[in-house]
C-alpha cells in the first residue's frame, strides 16, 4: 500500500510555474526559482501583511525587489487569472507609466504559480529602489529626524502635486494612491518622483473629478499621519493649479471632506467585519 501524501504536499505538486515575461532568459530562470530567494537569510522583508510580501534580495551584484501576491481561495485564483494576475497588472502598469514618460522601478520578471487552473501565488521582479523612501520618510517630521525647513517642504509638495496632476492630465489613474506608493530620491537640487505598486494604474478616456477625488481623498487621509491641515490644503491648490475663490474653494473642499468621511466610515465598517468574523473563527476553534 502506498503511504499517504499530507493534502498540502499534493497541492504544491500540483502547482506549476509560468512565466508571464522576462527582460532576459536570465532573468526567466531568477524568476523561477523567486520563492526559494524569498526564503533566504539575504532576503529583507519590508512589507508581510495579508496575501501580500515583499523585500530586497541580492542576485549576483544586482540588489533585486521581489514581491509575492497570493490569493485567497481557488475561487479568488481563478478571478485573478481571468483578469490577469497581479503581477500581470503590474507589468501592464509599468508599460503604461513608461509610454505616458513616467518614472516607477523598471520590471525584471514576472511570474504566476497555478493550480488547477487557479493562480495561487505570483511574482513581480524589479529593480531595487534602495536611494528613494515614501513621501512620509522623506519629509521626515518625526522628532529627531532629519529637520527640514519649510521652503523646502513646500517645493516638495508643490513637486508632487504637480506629478499627480500630471498622471491625471495623461489619462491615467491609480486605484490606490496613498503616499507610501509614491517613492522620492533626492537628485542633486531636485528630486525624483517614483510611482511604485502598479497593478492599480489603468488608462482611462478621462480621468473625471470624482477618480481624481478619490486619489486626492486617498493622499489626503494618508499623509495626515504627518502633514498639517494647512500643507494639505496648500498640496490640494497645487494640484488644481492656484487657490479657486473663496466659494470655490470652500464647496471643493466641503465635498472632499465628505467622500473622506464616507471612507472613514466605510472603512470602519469593513474593520468591524474584521474583527467580527475573526472571533468566530477563534469562538469556533
Amino acid at each position: 500500500m502506498m503511504p499517504s501524501v499530507p493534502r498540502f504536499a499534493r497541492l504544491r505538486r500540483a502547482m506549476r510555474k509560468h512565466l508571464l515575461w522576462a527582460r532576459s532568459p536570465d532573468w526567466a530562470a531568477i524568476a523561477e526559482r523567486a520563492d526559494a530567494l524569498m526564503a533566504t537569510a539575504g532576503f529583507r522583508t519590508v512589507k508581510d501583511e495579508a496575501k501580500t510580501r515583499a523585500g530586497f534580495v541580492t542576485v549576483g551584484e544586482q540588489s533585486v525587489f521581489i514581491k509575492r501576491f497570493e490569493t485567497k481561495s481557488w475561487a479568488d485564483g481563478i478571478f485573478e487569472r481571468m483578469r490577469g494576475s497581479r503581477a500581470a497588472r503590474s507589468l501592464r502598469g509599468a508599460a503604461l507609466l513608461a509610454q505616458a514618460g513616467f518614472v516607477r522601478p523598471a520590471p525584471l520578471a514576472a511570474l504566476d504559480v497555478r493550480c488547477a487552473g487557479s493562480v495561487r501565488e505570483s511574482y513581480l521582479l524589479s529593480e531595487a529602489l534602495e536611494q528613494a523612501q515614501t513621501l512620509s520618510a522623506f519629509v521626515d517630521r518625526r522628532p529627531g529626524g532629519t529637520r527640514r525647513d519649510f521652503r523646502w517642504r513646500r517645493e516638495i509638495s508643490r513637486s508632487v502635486a504637480a506629478e499627480v496632476r500630471r498622471l491625471h492630465e495623461a489619462g491615467l489613474y491609480s486605484s490606490d494612491l496613498q503616499e507610501t506608493n509614491l517613492m522620492l530620491e533626492p537628485t542633486g537640487n531636485d528630486v525624483q518622483i517614483y510611482f511604485v505598486d502598479l497593478d492599480g494604474f489603468r488608462r482611462l478616456a478621462r480621468v473625471s473629478w470624482r477618480h481624481r477625488m478619490r486619489n486626492l481623498v486617498q493622499l489626503d487621509r494618508s499623509v495626515g499621519r504627518f502633514l498639517s491641515r494647512s500643507e494639505r490644503l496648500r498640496f490640494l491648490y497645487d494640484y488644481l493649479g492656484g487657490r479657486p475663490d473663496r466659494v470655490a474653494a470652500r464647496k471643493l473642499v466641503g465635498d472632499l471632506l465628505e467622500h473622506r468621511n464616507f471612507k472613514e466610515r466605510e472603512y470602519k465598517r469593513r474593520r468591524t467585519r474584521r474583527k467580527s468574523a475573526n472571533r468566530s473563527v477563534i469562538n469556533g476553534a
